[in-house]
């Protein structure tokens, strides 16, 4: 069966020019999907009966199925979602009183393995498709929906959902074709019609599909940075080893040229005793002076054998004032969903690790 969340406008209007459809049946078809969120080909009335009862029969709505759906004493809410193969992903909700902040998994796993991120300590299985990652979308706003959430934006008829990272588990830009057209439905007015301000993409740094992106689908960007230097970026963001910080720091100089915003986001794990130091603060005025961008310094949120610690508030604060002191907007992003392990770096979700990362973990603890 083909399953109609896989196709963004383009590839609808092909599919129905193969059928011998006019163009305008993708404009109806993504409107009843993605505005109206039905889950049954039958329910577009305004496509033509026999257009109707065509396409139902080899074209279905299936978004992934919900394993668990938990929710955190701040609000926050996180679904484990079924994929298939022994897999599932997860993907969490962030209530704010001015917005809803949906962030959206790419991948089964990860196969970067950053050292404080519990998902690339799961290993990695394969890209998720079109349709897994817009799914994600899709099933939130009818789960908030059907649950009765009411803010002053779904009052006005708007979705609950009004912002999306692409910060779950995986590397998006890993994913780039899949994640390209997921995120093209996510602005096209005829589907979620989110601004490129409002869908951001966070890539721990693979250049040349930075570059790619700001062809393609120019969202807003958020860059893993965790590191002044590339000798500890190495060690903490492996990938660093093939893009090295002065060719990632060039690249987010001309996807700025493209963005939707004149700055990138830098994200900032604060791992103690290892990245929180002032003099690494320093350092990393020093490495950004020709970059525009704004820092989000996030403190670290443990998880089961990890080896690293969460930065002190004192640390935090004082490393955020050295790059204020330096003309540079810092923020300290605020853990949200740390109860139900939803918090920022955490996701790790059921993965059928076909880099065998695990086996190899415990074959050399066991050793040691």
């Amino acid at each position: 069966m083909i399953n109609l969340l896989d196709f963004d406008h383009d590839a609808l209007t092909a599919l129905f020019a193969e059928r011998g459809e006019k163009p305008f049946r993708a404009r109806q078809t993504l409107r009843w999907i993605h505005r109206r969120l039905v889950d049954r080909v039958e329910a577009m009335s305004d496509l033509a009966k026999s257009t109707r009862e065509t396409l139902a029969r080899d074209a279905e709505i299936h978004a992934p199925a919900v394993v668990r759906d938990s929710v955190a004493t701040d609000g926050t809410r996180k679904w484990l979602l079924d994929v298939g193969g022994a897999n599932a992903i997860e993907t969490v909700y962030i209530p704010e009183d001015d917005r809803g902040t949906l962030c959206v998994s790419s991948q089964a796993g990860c196969a970067l393995d950053c050292a404080f991120c519990s998902t690339g300590k799961q290993g990695f299985n394969r890209n998720l498709s079109v349709a897994e990652i817009i799914g994600q979308l899709w099933h939130a706003n009818r789960a908030l929906l059907a649950d009765g959430v009411t803010t002053p934006w779904v009052e006005q008829g708007r979705h609950p959902i009004t912002n999306v990272v692409m910060m779950g588990m995986g590397e998006p830009l890993a994913n780039f074709d899949n994640v390209v057209a997921a995120m093209r439905i996510m602005l096209d007015d005829d589907a979620y019609g989110l601004s490129r301000r409002r869908v951001t993409l966070s890539t721990s740094g693979l250049v040349p599909a930075i570059d790619r992106l700001s062809e393609a689908c120019p969202v807003a960007l958020a860059v893993s940075l965790h590191a002044p230097d590339d000798a500890l970026r190495d060690a903490l963001v492996p990938i660093n080893r093939k893009y090295p910080l002065s060719s990632l720091l060039a690249a987010c100089v001309r996807y700025i040229e493209r963005a939707p915003r004149d700055f990138v986001t830098f994200e900032y794990v604060m791992l103690d005793r290892v990245n929180d130091a002032p003099e690494q603060a320093h350092r990393l005025v020093a490495l950004v002076r020709d970059v525009p961008c704004k820092f989000n310094l996030i403190p670290f949120n443990p998880f089961p054998n990890t080896e690293f610690r969460t930065s002190s508030r004192n640390r935090i604060v004082a490393f955020q004032h050295v790059l204020q002191e330096a003309g540079l907007v810092a923020t300290v992003r605020r853990t949200r969903g740390e109860d139900i392990d939803a918090a920022c770096g955490q996701l790790a979700g059921q993965v059928q690790d076909k880099t065998r990362r695990r086996a190899h973990r415990i074959h050399a603890v066991a050793a040691s």
